[in-house]
């Protein structure tokens, strides 16, 4: 179900999918409005049992309501088909707890459009900040970039980064198909963006703690989510590639 403010343009759509974030998403509002007016915003209450609807809509803002939690992925796809049946050119992951800055969203555009990427991943690892993780997790996470940078043909330093920008060919794939499992909305969709042909570049952008809320990880289970990324990078690299993917990319890597 979608109320609130409708679409003053068909440019930019800001995304936040979000579950019982009413602690930090009024301030993520407030900054994301200063820092892009322009754009339009959509925030995906995820199943959420505390006020989080109620926040975004004093806020003026597009509300989709998810019936039960669904997970970052199945918030995504909602957003995403949203934002093709109302024909957005681009849309902008943003987290609704506070990591992510808006006024790094300028960045991920500003790459899009010198390298026509069909998907911009903000990037933690990448020069810009003192964002660090350790141990289980950050292993982890250097494996994922090493694999999956080969498999989409770029360097790639932050593989589950949910700050990410998609462009009308990315829009439209993941309106349709758009993965819902444990790091899918990252691992996988880099996998299948890749399989599809589509471009993926990166960006460097600073990142903060969680403003509020409830993290999704803590330091106890960082030896699991190294078996999980695992597991979930095995399974997206056994997904079928495309017909005509192939071709599309070695195109791309002859421009």
């Amino acid at each position: 179900m979608a109320d609130g403010a409708a679409p003053s343009g068909r440019g930019l759509l800001v995304v936040l999918p979000a579950w019982n974030e009413e602690e930090a998403l009024p301030g993520v509002l407030a900054e994301l409005r200063a820092a892009m007016p322009e754009a339009d915003v959509a925030v995906v209450s995820d199943g959420s049992v505390d006020r989080t609807a109620d926040v975004a809509r004093a806020a003026g803002v597009r509300v989709l309501e998810l019936p039960f939690n669904m997970g970052v992925g199945g918030a995504m796809r909602a957003g995403y088909a949203y934002a093709a049946r109302k024909g957005y050119a681009r849309v902008v992951q943003l987290d609704a707890d506070g990591q992510h800055d808006p006024t790094e969203i300028g960045a991920l555009v500003a790459t899009a459009e010198a390298t026509g990427a069909d998907l911009v991943i903000g990037a933690r690892f990448a020069g810009k900040g003192d964002y660090e993780v350790r141990g289980p997790r950050k292993w982890a996470m250097k494996l994922l970039s090493s694999v999956l940078s080969r498999v989409t043909r770029t360097t790639l330093t932050d593989t589950t980064s949910g700050f990410k920008l998609a462009g009308p060919r990315a829009i439209e794939l993941f309106a349709r198909d758009y993965p819902a499992e444990y790091l899918g909305d990252t691992v996988e969709a880099l996998v299948l963006a890749a399989r599809h042909g589509l471009v993926v570049r990166q960006a460097a952008v600073e990142m903060r703690p969680r403003a509020g809320g409830t993290p999704s990880h803590n330091p106890a289970k960082a030896a699991l989510f190294l078996m999980r990324a695992l597991v979930a990078l095995f399974v997206a690299l056994t997904r079928p590639r495309a017909a005509g993917a192939e071709a599309t990319q070695d195109q791309e890597a002859g421009r």
